[in-house]
């Protein structure tokens, strides 16, 4: 069944692979779907919800077994301070929920920004809006597709 960020790239006339995982609910670490898709952690990227003092919500796409740089992402995104949102306003936020959260078709559009680690690849794997849905993707379309701003915003 495809999801709706699958139909937007789709609508982009972006190619793309879904890739399919079997979900552990109390596991949804990035670097498990890393594994079961036989990719290298630093190939499959979680999207993280994070909020700045000026600038409000924003998207973080970075590596899986990677930690998002506050500093960094802050810098980028023209504000002074930026902190991950707790877990319970993620779903309102995004419309997906803990380990389904992509940044094709939130319920908002929020600036995105992708880790640079992303352009060593040929193709990135990111969620595809629902647990255990993964796109396998061009990391220089799927910037494209979520007008995304790239930099190193990961440790």
């Amino acid at each position: 069944m495809k999801t709706n960020a699958a139909r937007i790239l789709e609508q982009q006339s972006i190619p793309y692979e879904l890739l399919f995982y079997e979900v552990d609910p109390n596991d949804l670490a990035a670097e498990r779907a890393a594994d079961k898709l036989g990719l290298p952690h630093e190939q499959v990227f979680k999207t993280l919800v994070a909020r700045g003092d000026r600038s409000g919500v924003c998207l973080a796409v970075i590596p899986a077994n990677a930690k998002l740089n506050l500093k960094a992402l802050a810098k980028m995104s023209d504000n002074k301070k930026v902190e991950t949102v707790p877990l319970k306003e993620v779903q309102g936020l995004t419309g997906y929920i803990r380990g389904g959260v992509t940044a094709l078709g939130c319920k908002k559009s929020y600036p995105v920004f992708l880790d640079i680690s992303a352009t060593q690849f040929d193709k990135i794997a990111v969620s595809a809006g629902k647990r255990g849905q993964m796109l396998l993707v061009s990391p220089t379309t799927y910037q494209i597709a979520v007008q995304g701003t790239i930099g190193a915003i990961a440790n």
